[in-house]
C-alpha cells in the first residue's frame, strides 16, 4: 500500500495550538493526528508512506525519527521549502514513491489529509481499488457549501459553491447552471447530476502524474482534477456508514475528543 499525508499546512485555523505545534501533532483522544493516520497506512512491512512537512517541520521530522520502529511501513518525508498546495506537494513528492520493483511502481497512492478522523477501513477502501480508475474520490452527502458535481455514472464532472452559486466545470451543460442548483439532484443538458461532499481521502493513480508535468510548482489538487475529468475517469466511491470529521478548528478539536470512530 502506497499513502500520501498532507501534513505540511500552517494550521492557521487552529491558532493559537499551531504557534508552537504543527497541525499533525495535536493531538486527540491522547494521540498526535498524525498518529491516527499512521494506524492506518503503516501497518506492513511493504507499505510506503510519504508525508508532506513545511510549517514546524522538524518537530514532525522528530516525530516519525522516534517512533519509527512502531510502523512496519517505510516512511519517507517530503520537505517543502514553501507550501505547495495539495496537487504541488503531491507532484513534488512523486519520486519518493520510487520502488526497486518496477511493477510497483505503478501501484495507486492513497492520499490523506492529516486533520482527517474516519470510521473508515482504508486498506479495504484501498484494496477495492479499480485500476481502470485515474483516481477515485472518498464521498458522502452531508450538508457543506462546497460539493462535487457527479454524473450518473459517478463519474466527476465539476465543483459548486452553493452559497455563492459559482460553479466550475469543463462541461458547458453545467457551466450554464452558475446560480441555478438548489438540490443534491438536478437536471441540466438533459442529464441528471448529483452533489456529494468530498471527504478529503482519496486514491490517485501515478498515470496522473504526467499530466501533472505541465502545470506549476504550487496548486490544487482539486483544481487539477477539475481540469482533467473529462480526460481521465476520476470516479466517487460512496461509503454506506462514513462517519468522519475534519479537525482543521478548534470547535471541531472538541467534539473529536467525544466520537467514537474505530473500525
Amino acid at each position: 500500500m502506497k499513502t500520501m499525508i498532507f501534513a505540511a499546512g500552517m494550521g492557521t485555523r487552529l491558532k493559537p495550538l499551531t504557534d508552537i505545534v504543527p497541525k499533525a501533532l495535536i493531538p486527540v483522544s491522547g494521540k498526535p493526528l498524525l498518529q491516527h493516520a499512521l494506524e492506518h497506512v503503516a501497518t506492513e512491512r511493504e507499505d510506503i508512506v510519504v508525508i508532506n512537512v513545511h510549517h514546524h517541520s522538524k518537530q514532525i521530522i522528530n516525530f516519525i525519527d522516534v517512533t519509527r520502529q512502531h510502523w512496519n511501513g517505510d516512511i519517507r518525508i517530503s520537505e517543502e521549502e514553501t507550501l505547495l498546495e495539495t496537487g504541488g506537494g503531491m507532484k513534488h513528492a512523486a519520486p519518493l514513491f520510487a520502488t526497486e520493483n518496477s511493477q510497483k511502481d505503478n501501484l495507486p497512492i492513497l492520499i490523506h489529509n492529516v486533520d482527517i478522523l474516519t470510521n473508515i477501513n482504508l486498506r479495504e477502501l484501498y484494496n477495492q481499488y479499480k485500476s481502470c480508475d485515474d483516481a477515485e474520490l472518498l464521498v458522502s452527502w452531508r450538508k457543506t457549501s462546497r460539493y462535487l458535481i457527479f454524473d450518473e455514472d459517478m463519474r466527476l464532472s465539476g465543483w459548486t459553491n452553493i452559497t455563492t452559486g459559482e460553479v466550475r466545470s469543463p462541461y458547458t451543460e453545467l457551466q450554464a447552471m452558475q446560480g441555478k442548483i438548489l438540490g443534491q439532484n438536478f437536471t441540466a443538458g438533459g442529464k441528471k447530476w448529483q452533489l456529494l461532499a468530498f471527504s478529503g481521502i482519496h486514491i490517485f493513480s501515478p498515470r496522473l502524474f504526467q499530466l501533472m508535468e505541465q502545470w506549476p510548482d504550487r496548486f490544487p489538487i482539486m483544481d487539477f482534477y477539475l481540469n482533467v475529468c473529462n480526460r481521465c475517469r476520476i470516479k466517487g466511491i460512496k461509503y454506506e456508514g462514513l462517519k468522519m470529521i475534519d479537525v482543521g478548528k478548534l470547535d471541531t478539536l472538541r467534539v473529536a475528543e467525544t466520537l467514537e470512530l474505530n473500525n
